[in-house]
């Protein structure tokens, strides 16, 4: 397995990731929460493509790709001022709102992410290629998003030792009263989220007017804002 520090070296991705989060925390922007999780969770899918956990490794690696370019996009349009995604608004705005907890801004990010920009991610790969492809290459396009769960879910622990804890210690007060089963239940959690993100974008996907696909763009759009709205409550 590749050490952390090898795999920045191979990936500019992972540079600029980790660029982006020493800025944030020496100027205390919050977005370095988010970030720093995403960090561990790419560093750790890099490992895996490494590993060739995959069935098709290379699509994997465009997938993360064009993943990351969706955060990049978002991040560059917030930062100049021009328009950004509903769903990235809100979760970058949120970290100047001093109520929210660090879980609450992590939270955010990923819901952002995964239940917005995955989707987008998926279809803009799988778009091209998918009424081309046999039942059983759709399955294993279905596994290799599947098996992305595992990797996040070894990932889980290392995200609360090393980004959560250190800004709420007692977090780890949680982690000792429940032991791995906080970490489980987050990582149902996220698994859920995949699934349903699977199921978008195959709805998607089944969507031939570019107006039906803008419809049901802005109708996700809407649904992950209700979330963060929830996930901002609490």
């Amino acid at each position: 397995m590749l050490k952390t520090n090898v795999m920045q070296a191979l990936s500019p991705v992972l540079i600029k990731m980790g660029e982006y989060v020493d800025q944030w925390k020496a100027s205390n922007d919050g977005r370095h929460i988010f970030l720093s999780c995403y960090h561990l969770m790419s560093t750790n899918m890099m490992v895996s493509l490494q590993n060739k956990e995959f069935n098709d490794h290379i699509w994997v690696d465009q997938l993360l790709h064009r993943f990351a370019d969706y955060y990049f996009e978002s991040l560059s349009c917030y930062d100049c001022g021009d328009a950004t995604p509903e769903v990235w608004n809100y979760a970058h705005k949120a970290t100047s709102h001093s109520h929210l907890s660090e879980i609450q801004l992590l939270i955010l990010g990923v819901n952002a992410h995964i239940n917005y920009d995955l989707v987008l991610a998926l279809y803009d790969l799988l778009k091209p290629e998918w009424n081309s492809l046999s039942e059983d290459q759709k399955l294993q396009r279905y596994n290799d998003h599947y098996h992305v769960n595992k990797v996040i879910a070894n990932t889980i622990d290392k995200v609360q030792d090393d980004v959560l804890a250190p800004l709420s210690p007692e977090l780890r007060w949680i982690d000792r009263l429940l032991g791995r089963l906080d970490e489980y239940l987050i990582s149902k959690l996220i698994l859920s989220l995949r699934e349903e993100v699977w199921e978008n974008t195959q709805h998607l996907l089944s969507l031939e007017p570019l107006e039906e696909q803008e419809k049901f763009r802005q109708e996700l759009e809407r649904a992950v804002l209700k979330k963060a709205d929830l996930i901002a409550m609490f």
